[in-house]
């Protein structure tokens, strides 16, 4: 029986708010034929509440609670997925030993002005709703990057790499680091 100090076969995808998780998560589930979970969505889903409802009715901190319930979860239920997590996911010491536990963790960095004009004209991005986006960007990225840094197995800059390099750099790394992944 597989204990929890293994690491598990999963693919793990980490980074900023916009640095494109959810989009690289269903093309990546495409090419490895793997189902892709996103712990946002499961969480609304259970919740029966958007991200930014949790975030103003029951606060960031019950929310990163409901985070970290659904790792320990996630590690005892799920083999062989795509796992897009939260950017603030990896903030948590507790939630960093887990994504490594729960498989292979990639890094998908970007840089502060990529995230705001991507998401500039996003609403739903609790943590941007403010006066200066572009400096809350900055700060919450700078308070993040050890975090990130030290969860992740892969690391990739995908600022201004197109999608397919994305994927077959993904694919080239796990295929190393795991080599019965493909």
């Amino acid at each position: 029986m597989e204990t929890q100090r293994e690491k598990k076969d999963n693919v793990v995808l980490i980074g900023f708010m916009g640095s494109g998780k959810s989009s690289v998560g269903i093309r990546l589930s495409y090419r490895l034929r793997r189902v892709v979970e996103d712990t946002d969505r499961l969480i609304e889903n259970r919740e029966g509440l958007t991200v930014s409802e949790i975030f103003a009715g029951k606060g960031e901190t019950y929310f990163r609670e409901k985070e970290t319930e659904l790792l320990k979860e996630l590690l005892q239920t799920r083999s062989g997925c795509i796992l897009s997590v939260g950017g603030g996911t990896p903030v948590r010491p507790e939630n960093r030993a887990l994504l490594k536990q729960l498989g292979t963790v990639v890094y998908l960095r970007v840089k502060p002005q990529t995230v705001y004009e991507r998401l500039k004209d996003d609403t739903t991005r609790p943590l941007l709703q403010g006066e200066d986006p572009m400096g809350a960007i900055c700060r919450l990225m700078g308070e993040r990057r050890e975090a990130y840094e030290t969860a992740a197995d892969i690391i990739l800059d995908v600022d201004d790499m197109p999608m397919e390099v994305i994927l077959e750099t993904i694919l080239d790394a796990l295929r190393e680091a795991v080599p019965d992944v493909t």
